[in-house]
């Protein structure tokens, strides 16, 4: 258990005085078992005519922000602040019961938890060599055992070992084949490929996003910036977390913000503005995640 605090700070710059279109942030974590939100706060500069709070398609809170039609700045600061407690009842056990029919790799879904789950079973990307399948089943046969939980390890350590943490600040994420194919990839590149590889097996999954903290070890990847990991339904244990980015299951360590089907709707902040193509000069992302320990 611990009170943390989060200061997400996003900057645009632009060569010349430009317009702001609507801006669409997924910033905002909603109160549950696991995690308290005792304030959230949002400073934007040029200030909004408007901000409108809403819940998308997966209940994530998603604000959504409009400036006058007639400013123009050569500057958009984004600044949002939250005050949490992460496990307010306790640490949470990284053990999981699973019902018995869940318990072996490969597992199956009864009839009505199939039509809950719908397409998060379905893979979203293309895969015409079915590289991903075979990477997947390759990993599976190496686990060892053919117990879930220890096939689901398996494949998160063998993403953290197998491929090459590198930050990229372009837009996208990699299709699974592209980050098997390139060896390389980031925290969102590696959640998609975990989501794929277990979807060729018919397990559904989904696309976390939020932030990472308590980085005392100096080998966790993925600090000072917003993180990504991946969530598998279980039959008896619900959804759990798996960050491949690090090899671990997630717990304590990571503050989810919002799930999707796929990592192009979870973005952080997305929008557009009025104005050249040549306009854009940078964009500064900086997290700053502090947490207290509470005894």
């Amino acid at each position: 258990m611990a009170r943390i605090k989060i200061v997400h700070t996003t900057e645009y710059t632009y060569r010349n005085p430009v317009g702001l279109l609507r801006h669409r942030l997924m910033v905002r974590p909603d109160d549950s078992h696991d995690l308290r939100l005792h304030r959230a706060d949002l400073k934007i500069e040029p200030e909004p005519a408007s901000i409108h709070w809403k819940h998308d398609t997966f209940d994530n809170s998603i604000c959504f922000v409009e400036w006058p039609e007639t400013l123009r700045t050569k500057r958009l600061s984004i600044v949002s602040t939250l005050d949490l407690t992460h496990h307010p009842e306790g640490p949470p056990l990284p053990q999981y019961s699973l019902e018995p029919a869940a318990e072996k790799f490969p597992l199956s879904y009864d009839q009505g938890e199939t039509a809950d789950l719908g397409r998060l079973v379905e893979l979203q990307m293309p895969d015409t060599d079915r590289k991903v399948e075979a990477w997947a089943r390759r990993v599976v046969a190496e686990a060892g055992s053919t117990d879930t939980l220890k096939v689901l390890e398996a494949m998160t350590r063998a993403i953290q070992q197998q491929f090459r943490y590198g930050a990229r600040h372009e837009e996208g994420t990699q299709t699974a084949a592209q980050t098997i194919e390139l060896g390389t990839g980031t925290c969102r590149d590696f959640a998609v490929l975990m989501m794929e590889a277990l979807r060729s097996f018919g397990l559904a999954t989904r696309f976390v996003t939020g932030y990472l903290y308590d980085d005392t070890s100096g080998t966790t990847r993925g600090g000072g910036s917003t993180h990504a990991w991946c969530g598998v339904y279980l039959p008896g244990a619900g959804w759990v977390e798996y960050d491949p980015t690090n090899g671990l299951v997630a717990g304590a360590n990571l503050i989810r913000v919002g799930v999707t089907r796929e990592a192009s709707q979870a973005l952080p902040i997305s929008g557009g503005f009025v104005g050249s193509a040549g306009d854009p000069t940078g964009m500064h992302v900086d997290v700053s995640v502090s947490a207290v320990p509470i005894r």
